[in-house]
């Protein structure tokens, strides 16, 4: 089918869509996405029912709380390379049904790796330079030492490289290609993908009420990764600002028993109060909105 026009500064994502394009079919694009969410739900019941085959239904609670709460240095590690069976539960659906490969999902090689080391390194800069407004917050307390957060650094960052990477082909790279190959509009190819990965952070067991809040935050920073996407035409700028975000919210300053096991400061808040959750989804808020600028300024997008 012939490609849609787009406005200019989207023309990149002819080019990245341009892999979907043979395969394009709505039918095709909604049974992959079926497919890959009830493989990865499998997936990681599988690894469980094997945990507890193999070392016994303690092993098996253990690591389902590693997994869902990630309020150890070891949870937080099974936590982020659990999120390999996500790359695979992503893999299976691609080749079954399109035919392509995972690498089809990056764009070019050499430009998304250029684009997510600048962005990664430089947002993840940024959060650091900003770490002591945080940390000065009277709800803020430090968590670990230094030296103990760096010696499980080098484990946990190829973790969170992972755990980024396999959300970013899964909703800005299997889902975006796939309708932008057939759609002009940006409200479908960006406002899909964009919605379900907001839907996907809907956790009312641990927000209560506020957990919209939650599902709003997470639209905005989807469209801002798809929007980067189509500006550069490959996957490596979403990449690397959701791995900035991360790292800021895992490894700098956390929430005290939401996946905090290795921030350096944890916030001790009321993650169901409004009070206590609106300041600080509105801070950050707007650092991803700035960081989103600061990408398009280091890659002139």
């Amino acid at each position: 089918m012939p490609e849609p026009a787009r406005r200019a500064d989207y023309a990149p994502l002819a080019g990245f869509a341009a892999p979907a394009r043979p395969r394009s079919e709505l039918w095709r694009t909604a049974v992959g996405a079926a497919l890959m969410t009830a493989l990865y739900f499998m997936l990681i019941v599988a690894m469980l029912w094997i945990a507890e085959t193999l070392f016994g239904t303690w092993a098996a609670l253990s690591l389902a709380n590693d997994l869902s709460g990630g309020r150890t240095p070891r949870g937080v590690l099974l936590l982020l390379y659990s999120f390999l069976l996500l790359v695979l539960a992503v893999a299976i659906p691609l080749r079954l049904l399109h035919g392509r490969g995972l690498e089809t999902l990056l764009g070019p090689r050499d430009a998304a790796l250029r684009d997510f080391v600048r962005v990664a390194g430089g947002l993840s800069l940024f959060a650091i330079l900003l770490l002591p407004l945080s940390a000065m917050s009277e709800q803020a307390g430090r968590h670990l030492s230094f030296g103990v957060w760096l010696s499980w650094l080098p484990f946990a960052l190829p973790g969170l490289v992972i755990q980024v990477a396999a959300e970013e082909m899964a909703f800005r790279g299997y889902l975006q290609q796939q309708l932008a190959a057939r759609f002009r509009a940006s409200a479908i190819w960006m406002g899909v993908p964009s919605a379900l990965f907001a839907f996907a952070h809907f956790a009312p067991g641990t927000f209560g009420a506020m957990a919209w809040l939650i599902v709003f935050w997470s639209a905005l920073f989807g469209v801002l990764a798809s929007d980067l996407t189509a500006r550069t035409g490959n996957l490596g700028a979403a990449i690397g600002f959701h791995f900035a975000n991360n790292f800021s919210s895992i490894f700098l300053i956390g929430v005290f028993g939401d996946l905090d096991g290795l921030a350096l400061w944890n916030l001790v808040v009321n993650l169901q109060d409004p009070a206590h959750l609106l300041p600080i989804l509105a801070v950050d808020a707007v650092w991803t909105v700035a960081a989103w600028l600061l990408a398009r300024v280091m890659l002139r997008v």
